[in-house]
């Protein structure tokens, strides 16, 4: 066995963190204790359900701990405390940690955080780039510090953003990509092989928090806007519009080539049979939509469902 291995505590959610936490596994590293999210109630029967990162800890025997709030909770702390982590390795775990918590770890916390900081800090920088048509995202490994994303650098790599590429498919590549770069940075932290770089605030940007709202289309923007959209908000809120009252998911769209004119929000069908819906500027095809309370489906088969859909003018 290593003697090199660290004792290090894990805090993360979703399934995109579960590749960080393997791989400090694989690393040798012993892992003293997971902290997650409470367990929530989801589905349509509202049971409660354990989060990825707690499923996958508990299939390997590993201790988990579900605090709702670090700062509020001195027991949580405590029972952190006496896991004496060198290092606190944290991947979307989505709770604050307080400034005692920060200095707990002879070696800190470490973050996964995937944009190229100190560009898009915040809750919401994947969907961000999409949305503002970044070419190039990337993950960056920084110690956290009493700021939002605002510690300094310990690794930074880029990558390009796809053509189609989704905010959920681009997360899942991104915390990939930072598993594998957060186990080499620990290494080189912990033998005092790399210098962190702070970050130059003067060149931050920042993302809020998404909210449904944020996905309902504005049909009198771009076809290019509004495409980057629907990729952006894949899975959460979605983008979406209404037709008849009720609320119709665009699940995926492309801008049109060539130039089409109408009311923006008309639904037009092409010569080649593809149903796009008139933008501000230019169309959008639509391929893939649901309708409320229905599966979703291809627009072609949707249009065989409902006839009046074509010429029928969305949003209202």
């Amino acid at each position: 066995m290593s003697d090199d291995r660290l004792r290090v505590v894990f805090m993360g959610t979703p399934a995109f963190a579960v590749p960080a936490l393997r791989a400090l596994i694989e690393r040798g590293h012993v892992v003293a204790g997971v902290f997650t999210q409470p367990d929530r109630r989801a589905g349509r029967g509202r049971k409660l359900r354990a989060s990825p990162i707690k499923i996958f800890a508990e299939k390997r025997g590993l201790p988990v701990f579900q605090p709702s709030s670090l700062r509020q909770d001195a027991d949580a702390r405590l029972e952190l405390a006496d896991l004496a982590p060198d290092a606190i390795i944290v991947a979307a775990y989505g709770l604050f940690l307080p400034d005692d918590v920060l200095r707990l770890p002879r070696l800190g916390c470490l973050n996964i955080h995937p944009s190229l900081l100190p560009r898009h800090r915040g809750p919401s920088p994947v969907s961000t780039a999409i949305l503002e048509g970044d070419e190039m995202s990337g993950v960056t490994i920084m110690l956290l510090d009493e700021g939002v994303d605002t510690g300094p650098i310990l690794a930074q790599t880029e990558t390009r953003i796809a053509e189609c590429e989704t905010a959920e498919g681009l997360t899942e590549r991104l915390f990939s990509l930072g598993s594998e770069m957060l186990v080499a940075a620990l290494d080189l932290w912990e033998r005092g092989q790399i210098a962190p770089t702070p970050q130059n605030d003067d060149e931050a940007s920042f993302t809020k928090r998404l909210e449904r709202e944020d996905g309902r289309i504005d049909w009198s923007r771009s076809a290019e806007d509004i495409a980057r959209m629907v990729r952006a908000f894949i899975p959460w809120p979605g983008a979406f519009t209404a037709r008849q009252g009720r609320t119709l998911k665009i699940l995926n769209a492309r801008p049109v080539r060539g130039a089409l004119e109408g009311t923006p929000g008309t639904v037009v069908e092409l010569e080649d049979s593809t149903i796009a819906v008139i933008a501000g500027e230019g169309a959008l095809t639509v391929e893939r939509l649901q309708l409320e309370g229905r599966q979703a489906m291809r627009a072609a088969d949707f249009v065989r469902g409902y006839r009046d859909f074509v010429g029928s003018i969305l949003g209202g």
